[in-house]
């Protein structure tokens, strides 16, 4: 009965970072599957929100649910939780004082701004009844960093929508397709694989960068300065993200991140979720963020150092000649996300930490 099922309260705004964001739908097909109504409510004004709340008949609530990027939500949600005594649960994706500070170097770390971030932040994670972090390396960050209990903190991997992102057989080509797609940002390390074309010296390929961002201007001008006639490359422009899964379906190889950065090493991209859930190859750079996996190639990544260049070739030429070669260790990458990625995964663990309530 519609009744007796548990309710909760999705306390965050519409836009890039709202229900529309893949890892807030995925969440939210993922609490359906558990029985559980979602009721998402969109706040005019954050710091009032509470207040607003008023206004809407939001009863028998049994939690509430501050979704990704929302930091400046979290303070009016606890005060109408607190209210009601009902759990708050905070899936923040990324810390505010990690993107400002260590990505994107708007503060230095020992100044003023930085420390008065930092304190913010840590106080709004204490609010939390419940903290999600999406990679381990993450949770130890925001048990270290923004001193959060570790036993509040609740891993659930960003997975990919199982109903966009599936396999499907495609006929093989004598010229493999290697896909780059995503923003071009300093994380991506879209420069480092424009590099890796000099240094390819494997089977020809066709390698595609789908996407726009800040630095696809300056990656065009470093794929023209690499001449290599094994090496076939074209841009495209972004595409709906509906079309996306059937474009990576089309190609043979995937890329991942390369970045050097800090954050490069704590977090899984959208994009190698979305790569394994379609069953393809993904060569990307070895990070902590990870589990403990088998060796190199093996489930379909292939791991090279960050921000190098010529592993990155070596490593395409590896999963180029696997691909051509026909090796089993290529059909495993479904089989992997699977096992440690998977929306199943994440109903399990959020089925743990909802039961209490």
């Amino acid at each position: 009965m519609k009744g007796d099922k548990k309710r909760l309260l999705w306390w965050g705004r519409f836009g890039n970072y709202g229900p529309d964001y893949p890892r807030n739908r995925t969440i939210m097909q993922c609490l359906k599957a558990l029985d559980w109504d979602v009721i998402e409510y969109q706040p005019r004004i954050s710091a009032l929100a509470h207040l607003e709340a008023a206004f809407y008949a939001f009863e028998n609530i049994n939690a509430v649910w501050v979704p990704c990027f929302r930091q400046r939500d979290v303070a009016a949600a606890t005060k109408w939780a607190l209210q009601r005594g009902v759990p708050l649960i905070f899936d923040p994706l990324i810390s505010a004082y990690d993107k400002q500070v260590n990505e994107r170097k708007k503060f230095p770390p020992g100044s003023k701004a930085a420390q008065k971030l930092l304190r913010w932040e840590r106080d709004l994670f204490a609010k939390a009844d419940f903290v999600v972090a999406d990679t381990l390396c993450h949770q130890d960050y925001f048990v270290e960093m923004l001193a959060c209990e570790r036993e509040r903190v609740v891993v659930l991997p960003v997975s990919a929508e199982e109903s966009l992102f599936y396999p499907e057989e495609t006929p093989q080509k004598k010229i493999p397709e290697v896909l780059f797609f995503g923003t071009f940002i300093g994380l991506q390390g879209a420069e480092y694989i424009a590099q890796a074309v000099r240094y390819y010296d494997g089977p020809a390929i066709n390698l595609v960068f789908l996407g726009d961002g800040p630095e696809r201007g300056s990656v065009e001008k470093l794929v023209l300065a690499q001449a290599n006639k094994n090496v076939s490359v074209v841009f495209e422009d972004w595409i709906p993200f509906v079309d996306l899964a059937d474009r990576i379906r089309k190609v043979q190889i995937c890329l991942g991140v390369f970045g050097t950065g800090e954050k490069s090493f704590r977090v899984i991209p959208n994009k190698v979720y979305q790569a394994l859930a379609c069953d393809k190859p993904v060569i990307t750079m070895k990070g902590g963020a990870y589990p403990e996996m088998s060796e190199n190639g093996s489930g379909g990544i292939y791991w090279c150092q960050a921000g190098n260049p010529q592993a990155i070739a070596d490593q395409l030429k590896l999963a180029v000649r696997d691909y051509l070669s026909g090796q089993e260790n290529q059909k495993g990458a479904r089989q992997l996300y699977d096992q440690y990625f998977s929306n199943s995964i994440i109903s399990e663990r959020l089925e743990q930490t909802l039961k209490t309530f």
